[in-house]
């Protein structure tokens, strides 16, 4: 199922990796698949959301068995995500608490590397959602087969082998081996935006214009994608260690570069939902004659200027 033989060259087999396994069909797709081409050396990592009552504490339970089935480490934490949403989306919430408790894992176990169940149909609505947005090129290349993301203090790299396969194809390769998976009854509401665009955009579209809108959008992020990593390699590498950046420097620079930049810097500090409307704000600060010296940012900060820099604090 998993198509890419230069991610096995790049991660190879015999070597330890985490891997998040929810209970959902696409994440034991992945296992299933990493442990039929070798992978031994795993560790599941599951994040009870305590958001389903009783049915994620059954999710949590049910992989828990699973890692002793494929005789694999298993590493478990809890998280109030109901909580954490009062300053931020729903999914925001669920998306950060899963990558602190991933890095968590991943300083503790010494393994830095994250198997992640995303998959074509996943890059496709990602696109969309940042595209309604208004994200820039760098939002719309959305989710990379290889990246590393910064949190706590950990690089953590993030794998997705899934990334060129169809929930379809997903549902046939478990369908065939027979595999038991945890049904989530959310993916059936359409408050979040995500399941409306899976649920009603996407098939409005394609039944409007006629045709499988899902390819040609596929296509278009992975092309984006590729260019972003490109763009990425002309940017200074020492970027993402800097807590301040100068002013001066910054304001002679040309206006795509300026964004990518900030982008960049924004999200290695680790940074949520890092928008254009975010990156101007920020941007705007780099005009030593606006009055302004100060932006927010979510999670009760923000960035500042002074003396020549920009910098962000609590």
């Amino acid at each position: 199922m998993i198509k890419s033989k230069a991610l096995f060259r790049a991660f190879p087999p015999k070597d330890p990796y985490l891997i998040g396994v929810s209970g959902g069909r696409d994440s034991i797709a992945l296992l299933h698949s990493l442990v039929d081409l070798g992978y031994k050396n795993l560790i599941i990592c599951h994040l009870d959301h305590q958001m389903r009552g009783r049915s994620s504490a059954t999710d949590a339970r049910f992989v828990e068995k699973l890692a002793a089935r494929y005789n694999v480490d298993f590493a478990i934490e809890s998280a109030n995500v109901r909580a954490l949403a009062k300053k931020m989306s729903i999914e925001t919430a669920a998306r950060e608490a899963r990558y602190s408790f991933f890095a968590k894992v991943a300083k503790r176990r010494k393994c830095r590397t994250i198997f992640i169940a995303h998959h074509a149909d996943d890059l496709v609505e990602t696109f969309l959602i940042n595209l309604f947005r208004g994200a820039g090129s760098t939002g719309l290349s959305g989710m990379r087969e290889v990246t590393t993301r910064r949190v706590n203090d950990v690089d953590l790299t993030i794998v997705r082998p899934l990334l060129g396969v169809w929930r379809s194809d997903i549902d046939k390769y478990v369908r065939k081996r027979r595999l038991k998976f945890r049904e989530d009854a959310s993916n059936k509401n359409l408050a979040p935006l995500r399941n409306r665009i899976r649920r009603r955009i996407i098939p409005y579209l394609e039944k409007t214009l006629g045709r499988n809108i899902r390819q040609n959008i596929w296509r278009t992020a992975t092309i984006m994608s590729e260019e972003e990593n490109f763009f990425e390699t002309l940017l200074p590498e020492k970027l993402s260690n800097l807590t301040a950046l100068a002013v001066e420097p910054l304001r002679k620079m040309s206006l795509a570069v300026q964004r990518r930049m900030l982008h960049k810097w924004l999200r290695a500090a680790d940074v949520a939902d890092i928008g254009f409307d975010l990156v101007e704000r920020v941007r705007a600060l780099l005009d030593v004659t606006n009055r302004v010296a100060k932006t927010n940012l979510p999670q009760d900060r923000h960035v500042r200027r002074r003396a020549g820099q920009i910098f962000i604090e609590l």
